[in-house]
């Protein structure tokens, strides 16, 4: 028989594909065992806690609104899922532990924290609280950030590593503007602002190459009210004035350990191995400690001694109570609405506004809901979305259920909008409210395509004005008098609104907003807020309005499905990693390039939007 080697070619390419079949299928296979086997171990299991342990707090990871339990997140090396901690679930366990009685103290192992100055308010007023159960905490770091410092100085003491550094020289933030990028590339922004809205700087990089005056004097009030806030907090603490303590900043004065622990910023110095020493000393740990690796599997040893139980196993750890579980308890709905607003379904890091007000209208419409708390962590977004949020937040009301607002880190534009009309407003002092304006931004890239690209536009149509936002032509005078109109009225029912819910007359209210942004210590002065405290501040006010004294909390809306996250996350960071590293970015740069390109290309022309990219430093 006679075999050509087109033939001996075409076996062998057919071989060659079923066997590329057969190994995806089994490698697919192995995937999803391999996933499973993870999934089984990674089922909430109580976390065993012994007499004598110390809660052991690190926070370099990003501070969530709320973690996610049974999540999975896998760290790959270790096929172990990591634990993303939410700010519930760290107030709640400190909270926990002042109560529990195997836990002796905190130890706080800081360096960094990445978290806005309100979330580690939040955490440092729990610990607050924590030592009114006359448990103690001890901070040490390596080196310690202006925030990480802030929290730790909370500490009953505070050490540092002998060579390391503490950062103390007052707070900055930089704003990037690219109005000459736009001009270079032949792109013109055209900027509508609501009337008079000086304040209202989220365009400001598109128009200028600097601060705008208004721009600046807010930006000189919030950073100085939440730096007073920080220095209040620390002076109290470590009994060094506050005069002392900007003398300190003005200076540079602190460039070494030595220089912080002569200034009483620290107690002293120690290295890792001495602190240890020091914390099993506290808990009079014995020479001998039983070596039985069955029995220490059950519980979170980080030192081979000393009984550390991290956070996040502490969070699957039960604290025994007298208090009796009811199944049939009354609920408070809390209602977590994070990120920047947009149309549509969102997910659990934007407010996607057909999301959000489904969740407020099931908690409406739950017969076992007595009362609705909302969360707020947002910059704002889309004028659209935040208006049909508070449609439902009126039908709360209606429904003569409590409504109370918990703001966080952010409750600015859309998210001050979908707060107006609470029955009470909570704000933490360094919360970011207000910025109550309208803003709409058109981009026109004809000169791009024309100058850059020799790329040219023809047109037909049947009406005087198609086609008017599109973007490779400027606006006439009647389309851009058409859109002024627009933003005019969203601004005016914008003041409206929040003048009726706050019970304030509109001029008030218009004197306070023009898109300005206000700490929650000047918001409350000036009626934008009620009351300075935390969610669970918010949750018990919640509970007197509504006469409640057992009740459960259900959290709203139900968190993605973990596994279809996983996927949906492990292609994301794919592609971001290969991102960052083609472009030599880091993730805040990338982050900041995606708030700009929404706020570009975003679904809605129209925007209720706070600058939500300044950084604190």
């Amino acid at each position: 028989m006679k075999v050509t080697f087109g033939k001996i070619f075409g076996a062998s390419f057919l071989a060659s594909i079923l066997a590329y079949i057969v190994l995806s299928v089994v490698l697919m296979l192995i995937f999803f065992a391999m996933i499973g086997g993870i999934a089984a171990n990674a089922e909430p299991q109580e976390t065993m806690v012994r007499t004598g342990s110390v809660l052991h707090i690190e926070l370099d990871d990003p501070i969530i609104e709320r973690g996610i339990e049974n999540q999975f997140d896998i760290d790959f090396n270790t096929l172990e899922p990591n634990t993303k901690l939410g700010l519930n679930d760290i107030l709640n366990n400190i909270e926990k532990a002042a109560t529990d009685d195997r836990i002796e103290g905190v130890f706080l192992d800081l360096s960094s924290i990445a978290a806005s100055p309100s979330t580690i308010q939040d955490v440092r007023d729990a610990l607050v609280e924590f030592k009114e159960s006359d448990k103690w905490i001890i901070a040490y770091a390596e080196g310690y950030t202006q925030g990480s410092y802030y929290l730790g100085s909370v500490a009953d003491e505070m050490y540092l590593y002998p060579q390391g550094d503490l950062q103390f020289s007052g707070l900055y933030t930089e704003l990037a503007f690219f109005k000459g990028m736009l001009d270079k590339l032949g792109v013109d922004v055209t900027i509508v602002r609501g009337p008079d809205n000086k304040y209202k700087s989220a365009v400001e990089p598109f128009m200028y190459e600097s601060m705008s005056e208004s721009n600046r004097e807010q930006m000189e009030v919030l950073l100085g009210e939440i730096w007073e806030e920080m220095l209040a907090d620390i002076s109290a603490s470590r009994n060094v004035s506050i005069d002392q303590l900007n003398s300190i900043a003005d200076g540079l004065e602190i460039r070494s350990a030595e220089d912080a622990v002569a200034a009483n910023l620290v107690d002293g110095t120690m290295y890792r191995d001495e602190i240890i020493a020091m914390l099993e000393a506290k808990v009079g740990v014995e020479e001998e400690e039983s070596t039985d690796e069955e029995e220490e599997k059950k519980y979170d040893f980080n030192a081979k001694k000393l009984r550390f139980v991290k956070l996040g196993k502490y969070t699957r750890a039960k604290v025994p109570t007298d208090k009796p579980f009811e199944l049939g308890a009354d609920r408070i709905a809390v209602v977590y609405a994070v990120g920047a607003i947009e149309s549509g379904e969102g997910d659990d890091a934007t407010i996607g506004s057909a999301r959000i007000a489904k969740a407020l209208r099931q908690a409406r419409e739950n017969d076992e809901v007595k009362a609705v708390v909302l969360r707020v962590n947002s910059p704002g977004g889309s004028a659209l979305a935040s208006d049909v949020i508070w449609r439902e937040t009126e039908l709360i009301k209606e429904a003569g259920k409590p409504f109370v607002v918990s703001m966080g880190d952010l409750a600015a534009s859309g998210g001050y909008y979908i707060s107006a009309g609470a029955d009470v407003i909570f704000a933490k002092p360094t919360t970011i409210t207000g910025s109550i304006g309208v803003f709409g931004m058109i981009p026109n890239m004809e000169r791009m395509f024309n100058e850059k690209l020799g790329v040219t536009f023809d047109r037909v149509h049947t009406n005087e004005h198609p086609g008017v936002l599109t973007t490779t032509r400027p606006l006439d005078e009647v389309e851009f008098e058409a859109i002024n109109e627009q933003v005019s009225d969203i601004y005016y029912e914008f003041i409206g609104l929040v003048a009726e819910g706050r019970s304030m007359k509109v001029a008030d209210v218009d004197s306070i907003a023009q898109g300005r942004v206000w700490t929650g210590i000047h918001a409350k002065e000036i009626g934008l807020v009620d009351e300075l405290g935390s969610l669970n501040d918010a949750i018990d006010r919640a509970a007197e309005l509504a006469s409640l004294e057992d009740y459960r909390l259900k959290e709203l809306p139900i968190v993605e499905d973990p596994f279809e996250k996983l996927i949906e996350e492990m292609t994301g960071q794919a592609k971001t990693q290969i991102l960052l590293q083609e472009l030599g970015l880091n993730v805040r740069t990338l982050e900041h390039m995606e708030q700009v390109k929404g706020m570009i290309q975003g679904g809605e022309t129209i925007q209720a939007r706070m600058p939500f990219y300044m950084q604190i430093h």
